[in-house]
């Protein structure tokens, strides 16, 4: 089943870099949880629910222009949580200034739904929230 959840955390990332947005959100369950951990808090501490976590990355997508992509660098199979660091580029929609920064997240799957993800300033802090070794 772990290949299975790390497919899904890769296709959530493919997919968003397309930009099909729809199929994002075909991703979560009904009642995701997202965690902001950190520096990452920008704009709160999380969100409940698909249609709130669906809001909140459309807000942060919306301060970025259309070249905002992530590029996936590591992926740990957890058995149900899925490790990921990547780095996030882009521009800022309004400045035109150039945007480069690595963050890490720890998704739950469950069912083939992404049923929490926990978003994290580095990789060493989301290692270390959850317990594990470089």
């Amino acid at each position: 089943m772990s290949q299975e959840n790390v497919d899904v955390v890769n296709g959530l990332f493919e997919n968003t870099n397309a930009r099909d947005f729809g199929a994002v959100l075909e991703a979560y369950a009904d009642d995701i949880v997202l965690v902001l951990h950190g520096e990452t808090q920008i704009g709160g501490k999380g969100e409940i629910g698909k249609e709130a976590v669906g809001r909140w990355f459309g807000e942060w997508f919306s301060t970025f222009d259309r070249d905002y992509r992530f590029e996936i660098e590591e992926v740990r199979d957890w058995g149900d949580r899925v490790f990921v660091v990547a780095t996030h580029h882009g521009r800022g929609r309004a400045s035109g200034v150039p945007f480069a920064d690595q963050a890490a997240w720890i998704y739950t799957v469950l069912g083939g739904k992404i049923v929490r993800c926990d978003a994290y300033d580095s990789r060493a802090q989301a290692l270390e929230a959850a317990g594990q070794r470089e």
